[in-house]
């Protein structure tokens, strides 16, 4: 088994994309059209893992508005021209090749950031993930009513994180 290892991701990235979302998050699901605008529109921000000769993962970021989540399998249309943030829209990994690879991404979607001059990174964490962002310096946020409506769409344990580039 080859170590895996990020690369940028491509357009013909997009099926394996797709075929590993539909498994990793089968109760969040997004069209394979609403991943490929987040890929468009900023390509710097997705990745994909690539091991034994084949996609085990990825990740998509994108500049955004703190406390505004995008909706789930929504399209953005437009990034906005007054971004505070670099939001982590996703990233998932098959189970068999986890294993410190989303520290890897934080890592360079956080040099990403502060190249751009965004000094905060952002993301909804689902499932049981908290624990894990929490380790790579993500913070919890208290929602106000906005931000848990939002919320609601990414299932029932979903919170919104940030993580301050100026503090670390």
């Amino acid at each position: 088994m080859s170590k895996p290892h990020w690369r940028p991701a491509r357009a013909s990235d997009l099926p394996a994309i797709s075929k590993i979302a539909a498994q990793i998050h089968p109760d969040l699901p997004e069209r394979p059209e609403v991943l490929a605008e987040k890929m468009r529109l900023y390509p710097y921000g997705c990745r994909v893992i690539v091991a034994d000769d084949g996609i085990v993962g990825y990740g998509l970021a994108h500049p955004w508005m703190q406390h505004r989540i995008p909706p789930l399998d929504g399209f953005l249309e437009q990034l906005p021209g007054d971004a505070d943030c670099l939001y982590l829209h996703d990233v998932a990994v098959l189970p068999d090749f986890r294993g410190g690879v989303a520290r890897d991404y934080v890592i360079a979607i956080e040099q990403l950031a502060r190249t751009s001059g965004i000094a905060t990174l952002a993301l909804v964490s689902v499932y049981a993930t908290r624990p894990l962002w929490q380790r790579l310096g993500f913070r919890p946020v208290t929602a106000d009513a906005e931000l848990r409506a939002k919320l609601a769409s990414y299932g029932d344990s979903a919170t919104y994180m940030l993580r301050d580039l100026a503090a670390t």
